[in-house]
């Protein structure tokens, strides 16, 4: 069994000391879905959700969550991102979320790509409640992981 990196001998919570750690490319996208009845999503192509427009609005949220991960997750690292793409896709059954954070550095920006879809739909849950009741936000997860050695 892999031991957890963030706990110490003890068993006790600690950040990760990644100080010693290359500086690389580093990229991870991230997906996740919300289901929306048929009037919701017509609604929502229409631009008729009273909050707004539900799409762009979501979109800007996940950049704003991945921008704020490490206020919202515990032993997070602060991380300088070098770009945050979010994009919300209505579909057939509701909304799919998929972002890619990239940063150049010593750590990994996977959490960043997670928060990112996962606060974009939050987004979309908070401004189509008063019209549907039963969306449900699902399959959050982590589509892939990269890091890329910089030539020096």
């Amino acid at each position: 069994m892999t031991k957890l990196t963030h706990t110490d001998s003890q068993g006790n919570a600690r950040m990760v000391d990644v100080g010693d750690k290359q500086v690389q490319l580093r990229v991870a996208k991230a997906s996740g879905h919300i289901q929306l009845s048929p009037e919701t999503l017509q609604l929502i192509d229409q631009n008729l959700i009273k909050k707004g427009d539900v799409l762009t609005i979501a979109e800007i949220a996940g950049i704003q969550a991945a921008k704020r991960t490490a206020e919202l997750i515990p032993l997070c690292h602060n991380i300088v991102l070098n770009k945050i793409l979010v994009k919300a896709i209505p579909d057939e059954t509701g909304v799919s979320i998929t972002s890619e954070v990239r940063c150049t550095g010593i750590t990994g920006v996977e959490m960043e790509a997670l928060t990112a879809v996962s606060v974009g739909l939050l987004t979309i849950y908070d401004m189509c409640k008063a019209v549907d009741k039963n969306m449900l936000i699902g399959n959050i997860q982590l589509i892939e992981k990269t890091k890329t050695n910089i030539p020096g």
